[in-house]
C-alpha cells in the first residue's frame, strides 16, 4: 500500500521491519530558495541515492517511510529540543545553517529563529514521526516484535565530523541499547564482505530515531545504518557543484545492494522469530 502526502511518502508492507529514509529529500520550499546561499549547498549533505540502494525493501515485505524534503529545512533525525546528538562533537543542528563542512547555508540574517524553528517543527518533523511511531505500532501489534532500520550514507571524508575514512558500513544501535545482540550480530555477519569494511558503535552510534525508538523490553528494535559513499558512487576528493552528486550506477552499487539486501533480511529473520512466521 502506498500513501502520498505532498512531501511524505509511506509504503506500507505487511511483515515487521519498518526502513526509515530521513535524508533522502532534496526538496526545498520556493519561499526559502532566496534565503540560501545556493540550492547545491542546501542539497549537498543529502543520503544521496540510499533510497535506489534499498529498493529491495517493497518485494521483501517492509514498509518504508520517507520525506522528500531536504535536511537544510528540517532534520528528522535530531532530538526535536535541539539538544546535541554528540555533545563535544561537531553536528549539525535541526535546522541546520552551515554544511557538515562548516559552509553557511544562508545569507546573513536570513537563518531561521527559534519560531520558525518551531514551525517547522509542526509542520514536518511531528508528522514524519507520527507516521513513523504508527508504522511501528501497527506491526508490532500484528507480529509482536519489529525492527526499525534508519538508513543513511555520507561522504566518507569529511574532517570536521571525523577523523580519517569511515569504515563502508557503520551500524548504530546506542552502543548496545537500542537493538538486542542477537540482532547485531545478524546484521554483522550479513555484512562480511571482502570489499566492504565495517564497524559498530563506531563514530555513528545512531541518531534520534534509533535512540527514541529502540526499546528491546517493548520488542522494538532500533538500528542505523551508515554508508560511506565511496561504497557505491565514484566519490570525488572535494565535492563541487560540478561533481557532486555523480550519477548513480546500477552495476557500481550491486554488490554493496547485495549486502544490505541480507542485512534487511537478517532484520527481518530476528523479528519473525518472535511469532515463528516464515522470512
Amino acid at each position: 500500500m502506498s500513501m502520498a502526502a505532498q512531501w511524505l511518502e509511506i509504503r506500507r508492507g505487511e511483515l515487521p521491519l519498518v526502513v526509515s529514509f530521513p535524508h533522502t529529500g532534496i526538496d526545498l520550499p520556493g519561499a526559502l530558495a532566496p534565503r540560501l546561499v545556493s540550492p547545491w549547498l542546501a542539497r549537498k549533505d543529502a543520503d544521496w541515492y540510499v533510497e535506489r540502494l534499498y529498493a529491495m525493501t517493497l518485494e521483501l515485505g517492509a514498509t518504508t517511510v520517507r520525506t522528500t524534503i531536504s535536511r537544510t529545512v528540517i532534520d528528522v533525525n535530531r532530538d526535536p529540543s535541539g539538544a546535541s546528538l554528540y555533545p563535544g562533537r561537531s553536528t549539525t543542528a535541526l535546522c541546520p545553517t552551515e554544511t557538515f563542512d562548516g559552509e553557511p547555508l544562508y545569507r546573513p540574517g536570513q537563518a531561521p529563529d527559534d519560531g520558525e524553528i518551531a514551525e517547522r517543527r509542526a509542520q514536518f518533523f511531528a508528522p514524519y514521526h507520527a507516521a513513523l511511531a504508527e508504522e511501528i505500532e501497527r506491526l508490532r501489534e500484528r507480529h509482536g516484535r519489529v525492527v526499525l532500520y534508519d538508513a543513511h550514507a555520507i561522504r566518507s571524508r569529511v574532517p570536521r565530523l571525523f577523523r580519517g575514512e569511515l569504515p563502508h558500513l557503520n551500524i548504530g544501535t546506542n552502543r548496545g541499547a537500542s537493538c538486542a545482540a542477537a540482532l547485531t550480530r545478524l546484521i554483522e555477519q550479513a555484512c562480511e564482505h571482502p570489499r566492504f569494511s565495517r564497524v559498530t558503535d563506531g563514530r555513528f552510534v545512531g541518531g534520534w530515531t534509533t535512540r527514541h525508538y529502540g526499546a528491546p523490553p517493548r520488542n522494538v528494535h532500533a538500528v542505523q545504518m551508515e554508508l560511506a559513499c565511496r561504497g557505491y558512487l565514484d566519490e570525488p576528493a572535494l565535492p563541487a557543484a560540478e561533481n557532486w552528486p555523480p550519477p548513480f550506477e546500477p552495476e557500481r552499487a550491486a554488490a554493496l545492494g547485495a549486502v544490505l539486501h541480507r542485512a534487511l533480511a537478517a532484520c527481518l529473520d530476528f523479528a519473525l522469530r518472535a511469532t515463528g512466521a516464515d522470512p
